[in-house]
């Protein structure tokens, strides 16, 4: 264990903001991505899932370099050393070459699935493996439907280096002139006209694929007649895309993030993306024209902005996927039950996507909206993607003559323009939409309904740790809420009431919010559990989330632990967190499970004595959720529901042997290990196979 501090001896002089118990925040976000590049690499997984998690690899990867390496950039002009994370002189250095080691990775990995797909008779091509006929087709391609629409963009002394916008995908050409001389274009791939991958002919069963830059390649001659192409590259520049929404008196808040996102692919470079062929010298040419160091060029062999393999991976081939499953329906929300009647008897948690969220929420949206006793509907929304049921199950609702409160939050990232045209779209037909406060995100995940039943207002409430998005809802495990509990449903009224009107302290009896009251609470009842250990000795933590890092909770869990608290923690993501240093967190034990689904619950339990709490909802452990957002936590109320929830779900997952990665003291991860005799235990089939029965 060297490198950490020896505090066994007396923990009262323990630092426990010391920086070595931390994990730095982008090493563990990368050691994150290189589980994910596992599962492309494992050859257990069905192929096009494989595929999958290699476009899900280099979509992290794009957003690690837009995201969070403008800060470290900047970080490396004005040094920060904090307890959230390492930010030394050398921490970008060290960050990119992980990167790159990731990078080399991907080629290997895509490499290896190429050569899979091929023997499933799904061939993606280069250009030397096509036949003549295939040749002959791609140059009719590219001259009819390509050459038309590429523009040439000479890099030379009479012309200005070209803008080259985020996440493009380029050519760089190499040319030689009539006298010996070399010059230079770059040249576009116009990946938003045309499908990446283009299917051409084969007299072969199975299908051929090359990709669109191969085609290019090939005939990009075309474009320099008089010049002699002396070679061809592959690049793409990321650019900062963490663009911050200035608000003033003289704009409004949709305007404001309008113009963020025009911004986005004008921020500064931050990074390149290369053929591994490129030559040094040009490689320094693009450095000092984007202001970039050379370990900020990435070099990748015949593997660059593979996240369009999405396409590949939605390839009709059922057989090379994970079997389908029904999601599982409990008869008191069936089509035609009285799913009002369901939620006043008792409460209900779904789990998605073991159970069908179309068929629970959106039920219960739908049937507000053409109830004629419900008076009104509130609803948060952060992403909602492109499914329009839910925005038309509002706009029903408001013809019916609800009223409709939509506070929908424009700053989600990525999502900004989708969420900009249902908030205009609702606007337009007199919905009453709002933004939330201006310096807060609102990432809580809240739905009331309220309804007029025997001359009383009856608050029927929907919380949940996801998007309102019927997408999503088939990819993330998100837990889902519903309740009548009147004390409940008016602390949701009441955080509904802030957040459409003046957002500030408020009296809630069970909701914690975020940045009030929620990460106090947390920190006094990880404080309750190691003063009852101390007293009870029976003391245990579990938490599940997507993300641990804020230090101060960090801090406490280690007390907790030298206190002899024993805790598990299941974070799929970023954890800074140190398990198994001695004397400081070797009662602490850390997974990550990655595998068919996103997981995406949050789930904090404290034994209490025997008397457990548990609270559920839409945060993590990160600054960002704690002080920068409004979260919301809610409490599990009925013991017998919290049991269900603790031994049916959260204890599933802490049992996993066979998805499940366990955090070593050195912040890398090592598959969980099996006991003697134990036999496997994936907690995502096991949750499929056994689907609904914590609602039987």
């Amino acid at each position: 264990m060297t490198g950490y501090p020896d505090f066994s001896d007396d923990d009262r002089q323990t630092d426990l903001y010391d920086p070595s118990l931390y994990i730095n925040r982008e090493m563990s976000w990368l050691g994150f991505n290189r589980r994910c590049l596992r599962l492309a690499d494992d050859p257990s997984v069905p192929l096009l899932e494989r595929v999958k998690f290699l476009a899900i690899c280099y979509g992290n990867i794009d957003e690690f370099f837009t995201i969070r390496i403008p800060g470290m950039v900047k970080a490396e002009r004005m040094p920060y050393y904090g307890p959230d994370m390492d930010r030394t002189d050398s921490a970008l250095e060290h960050v990119l070459d992980e990167v790159q080691s990731l990078a080399d990775g991907y080629s290997a990995c895509w490499d290896r699935l190429r050569r899979d797909l091929a023997a499933q008779g799904i061939r993606i091509h280069t250009l030397d493996s096509l036949s003549a006929d295939q040749t002959q087709w791609i140059e009719g391609f590219y001259r009819s439907a390509l050459h038309p629409v590429l523009t040439p963009l000479a890099m030379d002394v009479s012309h200005p280096f070209p803008f080259i916008s985020n996440d493009s995908l380029n050519l760089a050409v190499r040319l030689i002139d009539a006298v010996g001389s070399v010059r230079y274009a770059r040249v576009k791939v116009p990946v938003n006209n045309f499908p990446r991958f283009i299917q051409v002919p084969s007299e072969e069963k199975g299908l051929d694929f090359v990709k669109l830059e191969d085609i290019m390649r090939h005939s990009i001659y075309l474009l320099f007649p008089g010049l002699t192409v002396s070679g061809v590259y592959y690049f793409n520049v990321k650019r900062n895309a963490d663009v911050k929404v200035t608000i003033d008196e003289a704009c409004d808040m949709m305007s404001a993030v309008e113009e963020s996102i025009e911004d986005r692919d004008m921020g500064f470079p931050v990074g390149m993306m290369v053929d591994d062929s490129m030559p040094a010298g040009i490689m320094a040419m693009f450095g000092r024209n984007l202001n970039l160091t050379m370990s900020q060029i990435i070099k990748l062999k015949d593997a660059i902005r593979l996240v369009d393999l999405w396409q590949i991976a939605g390839l009709d081939r059922p057989e090379l996927k994970e079997p389908c499953f029904e999601p599982s329906v409990p008869p008191e929300f069936a089509e035609g039950a009285d799913v009002f009647r369901a939620i006043r008897t008792k409460d209900w948690i779904f789990y998605y996507p073991f159970e069908s969220f179309s068929s629970t929420v959106m039920r219960f949206l739908n049937a507000a909206a053409d109830d004629r006793q419900v008076r009104s509907i509130k609803i948060c929304l952060y992403r909602i993607g492109k499914d329009p049921s839910l925005v038309n199950a509002l706009k029903r609702a408001w013809e019916n003559g609800k009223s409709v409160s939509v506070l929908m939050e424009v700053r989600a990232k990525f999502d900004e323009s989708m969420n900009i045209k249902w908030a205009r779209e609702l606007e337009s037909m007199g919905v009453h939409v709002v933004f939330g406060p201006v310096d807060l995100k609102v990432h809580s995940k809240l739905l009331q309904v309220v309804r007029e039943e025997d001359g009383k207002m009856v608050r029927y409430t929907h919380m949940s740790s996801g998007n309102y998005n019927t997408s999503s809802s088939k990819q993330y495990c998100d837990l889902s809420y519903f309740t009548a509990n009147q004390e409940i449903g008016q602390d949701v009224g009441e955080l509904f009431n802030a957040l459409t009107g003046f957002f500030g302290p408020r009296q809630y009896k069970h909701l914690l919010v975020s940045p009030v009251t929620l990460k106090p609470a947390l920190i006094d009842m990880i404080r309750a559990e190691a003063e009852s250990h101390r007293v009870n000795g029976n003391g245990y933590i579990a938490f599940k989330a997507n993300g641990l890092v804020d230090s101060d909770i960090i801090a406490e869990l280690y007390r907790a632990s030298i206190a002899g608290v024993r805790i598990d923690l299941n974070i799929r993501g970023l954890c800074c967190l140190r398990p198994g240093v001695p004397g400081i967190s070797d009662n602490i034990r850390v997974t990550s499970i990655v595998d068919r689904f996103l997981e995406h619950a949050r789930i904090y339990y404290f034994n209490n004595n025997g008397d457990p709490k548990m609270y559920m909802g839409s945060s993590d452990l990160m600054p960002r959720n704690l002080i920068a957002r409004v979260e919301t936590l809610f409490p599990v109320l009925d013991p017998k529901m919290l049991r269900t929830v603790r031994d049916m779900m959260l204890k599933v997952h802490l049992s996993d042997n066979v998805k499940a990665m366990e955090l070593r003291p050195d912040g890398t991860y090592e598959p969980v290990k099996r006991l003697n005799n134990e036999a496997p235990f994936r907690s995502q089939q096991v949750l499929i196979d056994n689907r609904g029965v914590w609602n039987s």
